[in-house]
């Protein structure tokens, strides 16, 4: 017989949430789950209205009838990478060793187990329909509503994105911008590179899914933890891996699986965790 699935958390890491799911604390045997399809979505966007655009890539692996997702950086991900993944069980792709597909494993395993329903904790939010502007910002609202409604007075945004930026100003909290590939944003303010170095200057972080494929979520983490400073995550990247952590350093999660906002025009929904409103 399969474990329980946990709706609550008791993990405190990203290594010890693997090594629970390898041992079946999850429910199903990682050992006997196949992944049957892996794909790759590629996205070029410059937004009516923008100075300047940006280019995704994912990874996305199918299990079932869940999808996990991890992000990575445009053409670092190997041709072979996909071959690997195709007809391998679960339990091989958690030791896989690019971290992006262990982390694509790991996000489809657990949105096998622990869908984004009410059963789990997940809220539905509805996203309209209409342009690619008008959704990402819809989504920026949903994403930055998610942080304490009194306070923070300066939030440390890791992994940029101009429309979350554009909703914490007309909320009139102060931010700063922190990206592994520095720029500015939309507004010509300098983007950090290090968001260690930032992390003391804050009073809360909202932070990218892409942070667990890029291995520098932990440390968010265990600051925010260590402080008790509001952590609210927006995934794509992670969506069913991130709500893990609630309550364990994570306050709050915005878990947007595939297909994302950014793919069609038409209505849709992303999942909250967590937060007040």
């Amino acid at each position: 017989m399969s474990a329980p699935v946990r709706h609550e958390s008791s993990v405190r890491t990203v290594d010890e949430l693997f090594e629970s799911v390898r041992t079946g604390g999850y429910g199903p045997d990682p050992a006997r789950e196949h992944v049957a399809l892996a794909f790759t979505t590629a996205q070029a966007v410059r937004h009516q209205g923008r100075r300047s655009g940006y280019r995704n890539e994912v990874l996305s692996l199918r299990l079932a009838a869940a999808v996990g997702s991890c992000a990575v950086e445009p053409g670092a991900l190997p041709a072979t990478a996909l071959d690997d993944c195709v007809g391998a069980t679960v339990a091989d792709l958690l030791d896989h060793p690019l971290l992006p597909v262990r982390i694509a494993a790991l996000d489809a395993y657990l949105m096998h187990v622990c869908p984004h329903t009410p059963d789990h904790g997940a809220r539905p939010y509805a996203l309209p329909a209409g342009s690619s502007l008008h959704r990402s910002r819809a989504r920026a609202r949903a994403v930055v509503d998610l942080l304490p409604a009194a306070g923070p007075q300066r939030v440390l945004v890791v992994g940029v994105v101009n429309s979350l930026l554009e909703r914490l100003r007309k909320r009139g909290t102060a931010y700063t911008p922190c990206d592994l590939k520095g720029g500015t944003t939309e507004w010509g303010e300098p983007v950090r590179t290090d968001a260690l170095a930032e992390l003391e200057h804050c009073d809360a972080i909202l932070a990218s899914g892409m942070t667990l494929g890029n291995g520098t979520f932990q440390m968010l983490l265990d600051h925010a933890t260590a402080t008790g400073k509001p952590l609210v995550m927006f995934a794509q990247t992670g969506s069913a891996v991130l709500p893990r952590f609630l309550g364990a350093g994570v306050s709050a999660v915005s878990a947007e699986p595939y297909p994302f906002f950014w793919l069609d025009g038409g209505p849709g929904v992303i999942h909250r965790y967590g937060g007040t409103r």
